[in-house]
């Protein structure tokens, strides 16, 4: 296998935990994160760089960060930030996946997560609900176009998400 498998969706839908749980069961794979990228990159945190530099300057690290990405990562999960479906070469990284869930119930996941203060603290776009919730709906339908698998991932445990994801592309566990 030399393609890789590119998690998309709105902040808070469970992209993170979804590329740990599928290395974990697929340990060939190993598991990218682009806003820790961007982060490492930068040296700057994605909420500080939202600040200071605004999100256009934001969006051009993560068409940099997808360049990279495509001409020399293989055989990785990656997880992306909300607007990384936006990239101009998206589908030359890998197969995008598009977890599905509907705006209420990535809120609950969120305000309901052990740690809801750093998981909403780490996200500058989901200060104002209003403002996420606006966000969301302008979005859902771009992540559906862009996408070559869509994973509604509100019925499912992580793990059967990744067991169902790796079938469908599949590689073994």
């Amino acid at each position: 296998m030399s393609r890789n498998i590119l998690l998309i969706g709105f902040m808070g839908v469970g992209k993170g935990a979804l590329a740990r749980e599928l290395v974990r069961q697929a340990p060939a794979l190993y598991a990218l994160d682009t806003d820790d990228m961007i982060e490492s990159l930068t040296n700057t945190r994605i909420k500080k760089i939202f600040a200071t530099a605004g999100e256009p300057a934001f969006r051009a690290l993560e068409q940099k960060t997808a360049d990279w990405l495509a001409k020399n990562v293989q055989n990785a999960v990656i997880s992306t930030g909300g607007g990384f479906y936006k990239v101009k070469n998206i589908r030359s990284i890998g197969t995008v996946v598009y977890l599905k869930a509907d705006f209420q119930w990535i809120l609950d996941r969120i305000l309901n997560a052990p740690n809801a203060k750093k998981k909403l603290k780490k996200r500058p776009l989901f200060q104002d609900v209003d403002k996420a919730r606006a966000l969301y709906e302008s979005r859902y339908e771009a992540y559906e176009e862009v996408a070559d698998i869509v994973l509604d991932v509100t019925k499912k445990s992580t793990a059967e998400l990744a067991k169902e994801l790796l079938e469908r592309l599949e590689i073994s566990s």
